[in-house]
């Protein structure tokens, strides 16, 4: 890979390790007045247009990517493929920045407006660059990329406080913001679609309906809800499966919106909710279920974590954790993500899941992997915030609307064309707690699909 650039007087030198031979590229230069820093200026951005389109001619394949540099002049890569994209750089500043640094610029220039879609979305360019075959960054690009992997446990570092800060980061914006494009019972997790053409507020239903099952409530059952969210999922286990839940939460918001919630139903008793670390829970409970929280852990309280589910969980109990996880090998948050949107997040493999529940003495009785799942799940939920980019104009303004559209739009891809997938892994303390086969989770949505029927269940519109 390209490993140094070096800017001389006439003429750019790359050198390479072994994957690209050493060579020079010639630059023509205008006749100059001597100590001329403006043309000085102008051979290096010209400079830079050729590095970014040698790249880019090596990495793009497939596809139909057009790019208008600064300097104004236009490149197209690919196979001629798919829906053509395009796209440009108005500053040379911004082109540089994507350059040596793709993982963090690319979102930070396109909310600042200084790389600009000229044709297709956002989504559309990120399907192009995250579905290459090779998806390996520029070399130059490595040292921030080697200062990250160094740092990541530091920046995974998660304590009480700074969760809570974290967690007041993301989730405690704006109440109206959410609702504008997430379902009717505000579910922001991946949904469960169980059919091509269901609706999101169907899917998210069934996916509150398939923990259920794999959780085999009963009765009077005692749940925790570790990172309950709006309450929704609580409610639904206290209404349709009649147990008492406790949900946890870090947000200031959630936490005053699901206890609204339960008052609004008549479920206070039913369930209840409790601003506070999971770690600081004390007593025993029938089930655990945790859905899009173990996303904010971090490696290095796997531990912490796990072992405080096996205090907590009745010998014979079932835990549930759903999150979003790697298909492939351990990596790093992505920098624009952890700036921007989820800072102390991180996404893991299952090999880094599976020996911190060893480690714990619970055991692992069923894992399913849910692969394209929350690909659709962001799609309609990046459509809904698009259709009401208005509605978010008035609560913030042009640069947080290209920042989430950013958002929505590389978590889609990263399902759908990158290694992101979901795991909802089900725990015990002892075998046997569960049945035999998994025909008990098919038999228990059904039964749960004939009380939903019988129950009418207030919810609204996306976007009132």
């Amino acid at each position: 890979m390209i490993s140094a650039l070096l800017v001389k007087e006439d003429f750019v030198l790359i050198t390479a390790g072994n994957t690209y031979a050493c060579r020079a590229i010639s630059i023509p230069m205008a006749r100059r007045r001597p100590n001329s820093r403006a043309v000085s200026v102008d051979w290096v951005e010209a400079a830079v247009d050729r590095l970014l389109a040698m790249f880019l001619g090596r990495f793009i394949r497939r596809g139909s990517f057009t790019v208008t540099m600064a300097r104004g002049k236009t490149y197209t890569f690919g196979d001629g493929s798919g829906s053509p994209v395009a796209i440009r750089f108005t500053t040379p500043q911004a082109q540089r920045a994507v350059l040596f640094d793709p993982e963090l610029k690319l979102g930070e220039t396109y909310m600042d407006g200084t790389f600009v879609v000229e044709q297709g979305s956002i989504g559309d360019v990120l399907q192009i660059l995250l579905g290459q075959e090779r998806m390996e960054e520029p070399a130059w690009a490595w040292p921030f990329r080697l200062m990250r992997y160094l740092f990541k446990r530091l920046q995974q570092f998660n304590p009480r406080s700074r969760s809570r800060n974290n967690v007041a980061h993301h989730y405690d914006l704006d109440a109206r913001l959410y609702r504008l494009f997430l379902d009717g019972d505000q579910q922001y997790s991946c949904a469960y679609f169980e059919t091509d053409d269901e609706s999101l507020d169907d899917a998210q239903l069934a996916k509150k309906r398939h923990l259920a099952a794999k959780l085999r409530v009963k009765p009077g059952s005692s749940i925790l809800d570790i990172g309950c969210g709006w309450g929704g999922l609580a409610l639904y286990l206290a209404e349709m499966a009649r147990a008492k839940v406790t949900g946890i939460t870090l947000s200031q918001e959630q936490f005053k919106r699901a206890q609204e919630r339960a008052m609004e139903r008549g479920k206070t008793n039913e369930a209840t909710f409790r601003l506070i670390d999971y770690r600081d829970v004390e007593g025993k409970f029938d089930r655990i279920v945790s859905v899009g929280m173990f996303e904010h852990v971090g490696v290095g309280f796997y531990d912490t974590f796990f072992r405080q589910c096996a205090m907590l969980l009745a010998d014979d109990g079932i835990a549930l954790l759903h999150s979003i996880g790697r298909s492939g090998p351990p990596s790093i948050t992505n920098p624009w993500i952890a700036k921007y949107i989820f800072p102390g997040g991180y996404i893991p493999a299952l090999s880094e899941v599976l020996p911190a529940i060893q480690r714990s003495g619970l055991i692992v009785t069923d894992v399913e992997i849910l692969q394209l799942h929350y690909a659709e799940t962001l799609k309609a939920w990046r459509e809904r915030f698009l259709a009401h980019r208005d509605e978010v104009l008035r609560l913030y303004d042009q640069r947080f609307l290209r920042m989430w559209e950013f958002y929505l739009a590389c978590s889609e891809m990263a399902f759908r064309a990158g290694d992101m997938v979901v795991f909802q892994i089900q725990l015990a303390k002892h075998k046997g707690v569960t049945p035999a086969t998994r025909d008990y989770i098919v038999q228990e949505e059904a039964r749960l699909r004939t009380l939903e029927a019988g129950y009418r269940i207030p919810l609204r519109l996306a976007g009132e």
